[in-house]
């Protein structure tokens, strides 16, 4: 790969690294394998970045690879990747005003969508990142009308979970 390239790419990724970072959030729940997903993507994205045409914006090229990377060892792996509970490294201060209903509320929301699949998890992922259905249909491949049905399908999933 020429000098050019090379340093396009970097100046992208470095620019554009909280994608990966977020991806790694949702597959993982440990420094390590956020580490090492992490390095996968990046790995994965310097071997097709040769073939990057520019028809969508990078960001959501990047998505792309990044949750496809992510899906693909998260399927391989046929397990879940043994990490730590969030709340055995949380540190809590408390004071006496405090409200913890939005705290409570958002882990239970992050419990619900851990017991999502794959695919589930990325088009959560993707609307929580505030993308519209053209995005979102754009990053996972699919079309429009299937990313508005498949993400009223967990939507519905998650109300499921979440109010049994």
């Amino acid at each position: 790969m020429n000098k050019e390239l090379e340093h396009s790419f970097v100046e992208q990724l470095e620019k554009n690294q909280n994608i990966v970072h977020k991806v790694c959030r949702l597959y993982t729940n440990n420094r390590d394998a956020h580490n090492d997903l992490f390095q996968e993507i990046t790995i994965q994205l310097w071997r097709a970045f040769p073939k990057f045409r520019g028809d969508a914006k990078f960001s959501t090229w990047m998505y792309r690879v990044g949750l496809n990377t992510a899906i693909t060892l998260y399927r391989k792996s046929k397990r879940s990747i043994n990490t730590q509970d969030f709340d055995a490294v949380q540190f809590k201060i408390k004071a006496d005003e405090y409200d913890d209903t939005e705290e409570e509320q958002l882990k239970l929301l992050y419990k619900a969508v851990h017991q999502l699949n794959d695919i589930e998890k990325a088009l959560v992922f993707l609307y929580l990142e505030d993308k519209n259905y053209k995005e979102i249909s754009e990053t996972m491949g699919i079309s429009e009308v299937n990313a508005r049905v498949k993400m009223n399908r967990v939507k519905n999933k998650l109300r499921t979970i979440l109010n049994p």
